[in-house]
Order: C-alpha cells, then sequence, then structure tokens
C-alpha cells in the first residue's frame, strides 16, 4: 500500500457547525478511508494554510483520489489536497531511476 497525506481546510459554515456541535471526527474519518479499502494512520488538526492532516495507507491512487473526491463533495471543506508520501528507502530508487532517465533526455534547444 502507498502512504497518503490529505490536507484540508474546512469552510466557514462547517467550522460553524462544530463550533455549536463539538465532536470527534476521527470515527468519520476513518469510514470514509475503509470505504476505499485503505486504513487511517492519523488525522491531525493544525494552525496555518491548512485546518488539519490526514495520514493514510491505501492501496493506489486510484483510491486516495476517490476519498479525496467524496470528501470534497460533501462541500465541508474549502480546500483540499492529497500528496503521495515517499520513504526515505523509497526515494534511494526514485533517485536511481530520476538518473536512468536524466542521462536519456535531451533538453529543449540542444
Amino acid at each position: 500500500m502507498a502512504k497518503f497525506a490529505f490536507f484540508f481546510s474546512y469552510s466557514p459554515e462547517t467550522w460553524n457547525r462544530m463550533v455549536m456541535k463539538p465532536n470527534d471526527r476521527t470515527a468519520a474519518v476513518r469510514t470514509a478511508v475503509e470505504a476505499q479499502g485503505a486504513q487511517l494512520e492519523s488525522l491531525y488538526y493544525m494552525f496555518g494554510s491548512h485546518d488539519g492532516i490526514v495520514i493514510f495507507d491505501a492501496p493506489d491512487s486510484r483510491a486516495a483520489a476517490a476519498i479525496s473526491l467524496a470528501v470534497t463533495a460533501s462541500g465541508a471543506l474549502g480546500q483540499c489536497e492529497t500528496r503521495e508520501l515517499i520513504t526515505p528507502a523509497e526515494l534511494v530508487d526514485v533517485l536511481d531511476k530520476a538518473g536512468a532517465s536524466q542521462q536519456a533526455y535531451v533538453p529543449p534547444g540542444t
């Protein structure tokens, strides 16, 4: 399984509903993630350009995209983005592959 980070920001209306009826959103997030055969690792809230982050393992990028689209379609979010995470060991493989491509690539105008 691949690991993904889903950054999100709630809409003002969603924040208002949460202030009026505070609750832990972990179970709801877990249900949405597991509907795609994925596993929730963690849910955190934060300050800054995003209100929170969900880290999950998904079978593939299509499952991660489906999770993102389902949650976004609810209208509860003002902004979101999904990123695939790469471990240090995986990066070594990526760099090896990049080296092979770099040798084969011909830059424009050369």
